[in-house]
């Protein structure tokens, strides 16, 4: 059997629909657009990429029940993470109507964009902890997706919560652009160990020089990331459409793989489909060996 290949991050959107795209503006103008299945499933075909993971894109609940409505209907999303209020003193059940739904089988995971909060340290606060707890107990991963400022925060939530899985988005977007690497790897680093926490290769492209950037500048971030978490908890994922931008979807996937080019096939395999199966124990794939 051919080893699958999994897209972990990738994004569907219509700024027509209400929702919070105010950043799709300036030189985020050329993707303020409607994303729909339709868009991504050439780029998926080319590429042999077997199933997706769909990502939340603001804090909205309906768009959680949208979206893994999306991932019934669309025979290529093997699972969503998406949005709850943690703070909800309702979140219990709110979560079991998720999952309790025809298509709750599709959530795999919940997501806050911790880095629009005031509060770096948002994730420590009692009421976001308590739900936090829930998360876990619903057996959900949690995807931290912070910048430099709310990792500190991050570091010490999966410290507490080991009995829960956690997947760190875009190797919490380093500024790859002005050679950002320092400050960023000695706060990463305080990862090792944690067995219970994954990360995704994913969202460099837009962290570096859209028009100049090449695979060498990413290598030391990749080459970084894998020394701490392992080529067991590494996920490739393109942060598609936001990685328009600055690259193909074409193209984010062939830097990846000149970045891990020396690796054995096994562990490629782990990174480009294994591990994404293995953290959020993909519905259509779990069980086949990850």
């Amino acid at each position: 059997m051919t080893s699958p290949i999994i897209d972990s991050h990738h994004h569907f959107w219509d700024p027509a629909s209400g929702g919070d795209y105010g950043w799709l503006s300036g030189p985020f103008e050329p993707i303020n657009r409607k994303f729909e299945p339709d868009d991504l499933r050439p780029a998926l075909q080319k590429n042999g990429v077997t199933g997706t993971v769909l990502v939340q894109t603001w804090n909205d609940l309906g768009e959680t029940w949208d979206f893994i409505r999306t991932a019934q209907a669309t025979d290529f999303v093997a699972g969503v993470v998406g949005w709850v209020d943690l703070t909800d003193a309702r979140l219990v059940d709110t979560l079991d109507e998720l999952r309790g739904s025809p298509e709750g089988i599709w959530l795999v995971g919940v997501r806050h964009l911790i880095q629009t909060e005031s509060d770096p340290n948002w994730l420590l606060r009692d009421d976001v902890r308590q739900g936090l707890k829930a998360v876990g107990a619903a057996g959900l991963v949690y995807d931290l997706v912070p910048n430099l400022p709310q990792l500190p925060s991050c570091i010490r939530t999966v410290e507490a919560f080991g009995d829960m899985r956690f997947v760190l988005d875009h190797i919490s977007k380093p500024e790859i652009r002005s050679g950002g690497f320092d400050e960023w790897a000695a706060l990463i680093r305080q990862f090792r160990g944690q067995h219970h926490v994954w990360c995704k290769l994913s969202g460099m492209v837009t962290e570096a020089n859209w028009q100049t950037w090449t695979p060498e500048d990413l290598k030391p971030y990749v080459h970084e990331v894998l020394d701490i978490f392992g080529t067991d908890r590494c996920m490739f994922g393109t942060d598609w459409p936001v990685c328009l931008v600055a690259a193909s979807y074409d193209r984010v996937m062939d830097a990846l793989q000149e970045c891990v080019k020396d690796l054995s096939e096994a562990d490629r395999q782990k990174i480009f489909g294994l591990n994404a199966i293995e953290a959020y124990r993909l519905p259509e794939f779990w069980g086949m060996g990850a």
